[in-house]
């Protein structure tokens, strides 16, 4: 499960396409697209880097940490942090005032937290609460962490691989000197694996695996507050200690902001 509802990440989305733009504005410039496709460029970098990718991860690994990663790169968190911790006071108040059986009634916006929740009302012990819970997010951050390796291991083969075509375009070029009208596709084939490669690991392989890290330390922040928010309910204790409790998970500034509210 891992998580709440989802929004698009713009920001990834955005840097995406001004990346796109800024590459297709250049070559426009001096040419055409034509002149920069090349399928055996292709094949040595987007190949050699899925075919490194399978051989240093586990197929399992692979299948389980990259739908995820892929999912969060381009997704953010629906339900901030601050947002959660008015959500969760307001819980707490209800369940205080009305019972645990009132939460069933309650639709959390958050799927992570709806889950706690139902718990809650079901009349699940602390304890058991906290294992389930905190089982799924250790397994969901795992996942999420296995993707963002992933991605990382994609843009560090990326430039070596389009290395590798450089050196095998060069030396076509130069087993073929008798013959001038193979030198240039050749020389551009070498070229155009390296510029493959330095696209593939700048515009996609780290800057999606650096999202990936800040997002992990994301869903860890928001996931963990939920859980103690959760035992705290569990406990009954009053909406104020629950939310003073879960102030420490916010921002010295967005702290203030709450007591200015209050």
């Amino acid at each position: 499960m891992g998580g709440g509802g989802r929004v698009m990440d713009l920001a990834t989305v955005l840097g995406l396409l001004a990346a796109t733009g800024v590459v297709s504005t250049v070559i426009l410039l001096g040419g055409s697209f034509s002149m920069f496709v090349s399928d055996h460029a292709l094949i040595v970098v987007f190949g050699g880097a899925a075919a490194a990718t399978l051989i240093r991860f586990p197929m399992a690994q692979i299948a389980h940490g990259f739908p995820t990663a892929l999912k969060l790169a381009f997704s953010g968190r629906k339900v901030q942090t601050r947002d959660l911790v008015d959500e969760i006071s307001q819980l707490a108040d209800l369940a205080r005032k009305q019972g645990p059986l009132a939460l069933e009634n309650v639709t959390p916006s958050d799927k992570f937290l709806a889950k706690g929740i139902r718990q809650i009302a079901d009349g699940y012990d602390a304890e058991l609460i906290r294992e389930s819970m905190e089982r799924e997010r250790d397994l969901f951050l795992e996942r999420l962490e296995e993707g963002e390796k992933i991605f990382r291991s994609i843009g560090d083969c990326a430039p070596a691989f389009g290395m590798v075509g450089t050196l095998i375009g060069m030396i076509e070029m130069f087993a073929h000197m008798q013959d001038p009208s193979k030198l240039g596709p050749f020389m551009a084939t070498a070229l155009l694996a390296t510029l493959y490669g330095a696209i593939t690991q700048n515009f996609i392989g780290l800057p999606i695996a650096d999202k990936l890290k800040l997002k992990f330390a994301e869903e860890e922040l928001s996931q963990t507050l939920i859980i103690d928010g959760l035992l705290q309910i569990r406990e009954s204790k009053s909406p104020a200690i629950v939310r003073e409790m879960l102030l420490a998970y916010l921002p010295e500034k967005h702290r203030a902001e709450f007591a200015d509210a209050a």
